[in-house]
């Protein structure tokens, strides 16, 4: 591979960690969102996911100091890379709020599979296939939820989210870290 490149993963990882403060922050708040859903009429519940998804930052920030990952503060200039791509997914909020306005049905799925765009950028950056399996089994799972269950789909959508959490932080722990990529503190 080429060494400059690994060089920028290889510092983005130094801060970033195993970088599960993030997953483990959206596996938190689609659970709240999921079971919210379950009680709740559709329409509020997908008030409490729109506001809910509002959340996973700030709780992911909190995790992040508890794990010692750097989230906001990332001197690697993939960080910067992987900011835009975050960025570029919040640009649909248009969409979602132009949605919730006209159809809010369809706000469970927008949400579920674009707040999950930008995992296949995270991939690349930490050069593995967790961003590719993240991406497209959220996008598998969301869309098959939203079928199936069309009366419950912030419940089900919400718990599709979760289930493909729960893959991501197992493959995340699981990855192998280069010694002189492990946290410096």
């Amino acid at each position: 591979m080429n060494g400059a490149l690994d060089a920028l993963r290889l510092e983005f990882t130094r801060h970033a960690g195993r970088s599960l403060a993030l997953p483990l922050a959206g596996a938190i708040v689609w659970t709240v969102v999921a079971v919210a859903g379950l009680v709740l009429a559709p329409r509020t519940a997908a008030l409490v996911l729109l506001f809910g998804t509002g959340a996973i930052l700030p709780v992911g920030l909190a995790l992040a100091a508890l794990l010692r990952e750097r989230l906001l503060d990332n001197p690697s200039p993939l960080a910067g890379l992987m900011g835009r791509s975050v960025l570029m997914v919040n640009l649909l909020w248009a969409v979602h709020l132009s949605l919730f306005a006209h159809d809010p049905t369809y706000v469970p799925l927008t949400l579920g599979i674009g707040l999950g765009l930008h995992w296949i950028v995270f991939g690349w950056i930490v050069d593995g296939s967790v961003g590719m399996v993240h991406a497209v089994l959220r996008t598998l799972l969301v869309t098959a939820a939203w079928w199936a269950f069309p009366d419950a789909s912030v419940p089900a959508v919400g718990f599709a989210v979760v289930a493909t959490y729960l893959v991501t932080i197992a493959l995340m722990a699981r990855r192998p870290l280069p010694a002189s990529a492990r946290l410096t503190a």
